[in-house]
């Protein structure tokens, strides 16, 4: 598994605190080594984010993704659940 990161997930990245920035780059490894690991809350999305994909980061931080091609997903966002979906 691959990843790409789009312009708005790295311009969220910066604006997290450096604890979170830590936790999303673990999160991220965990990923590519195991998208389905149970600990990732894996899930599909509905609404305005129909066909992309969630992953927790932290208890209220998530990382937005899309499937590319079957091996490599875009990153598209990463922020707090109200950032996200509000």
């Amino acid at each position: 598994m691959h990843y790409v990161l789009s312009k708005r997930f790295e311009k969220d990245f910066v604006k997290l605190p450096k604890p979170v920035k830590k936790r999303v780059l673990v999160v991220l490894q965990k990923f590519i080594d195991d998208p389905l690991d149970p600990s990732l809350r894996n899930h599909r999305l509905s609404g305005k984010w129909n066909n992309h994909f969630s992953i927790n980061v932290t208890g209220d931080v998530r990382a937005v993704y899309v499937y590319i091609k079957n091996d490599v997903v875009h990153f598209v966002a990463v922020g707090s659940h109200s950032e996200l979906y509000g």
